[in-house]
């Protein structure tokens, strides 16, 4: 796949929606220095060429009970690429999983999970997360302050 060649209003753009997805194209393009039809053109550029894969809804996840965040090590006793692939299918499954990173390191995976409270997450992880196929061993991170979240960005 050959890298798309973006220049300081493509980043400009791309730094704008992640603060904003919602903006108006003409608040983007006042924002920028262009007008609204090349910053039109630009944005669907950037679209049709998957450098922006998507808009979502940022959600507070005190609304939603899932303010507690857990980080978790995992270790797994099989590394051939099929139960690699067992461990990411299953991981999917799980919705408390919120993101799943491969890992070069002490050990394999790094999970965020996100629950209600200690209790909701210490669940998760004998019910779950224990579970995965080719489980060794976890090691657990709770976060006490999310100080900065993908995002979760100040204003441009």
């Amino acid at each position: 796949m050959t890298r798309i060649k973006l220049d300081g209003f493509d980043h400009a753009i791309l730094r704008n929606l992640a603060v904003d997805g919602r903006m108006s194209v003409t608040e983007l393009a006042g924002r920028i220095g262009l007008t609204k039809s090349p910053t039109q053109a630009r944005l669907r550029r950037l679209e049709e060429q998957r450098v922006i894969l998507g808009y979502r809804a940022l959600i507070d996840p005190l609304q939603i009970d899932a303010a507690h965040i857990a980080f978790v090590e995992v270790k797994l006793s099989d590394t051939r690429e099929t139960a690699l692939s067992a461990f990411e299918e299953a991981v999917r499954k799980v919705p408390e999983i919120e993101e799943c990173h491969l890992i070069a390191g002490a050990f394999d995976y790094l999970l965020k999970v996100r629950s209600r409270d200690i209790s909701a997450y210490r669940r998760v992880l004998a019910e779950h997360i224990s579970g995965l196929p080719c489980i060794t061993s976890t090691s657990t991170h709770v976060v006490m302050e999310a100080v900065k979240e993908t995002g979760a960005q100040s204003p441009i």
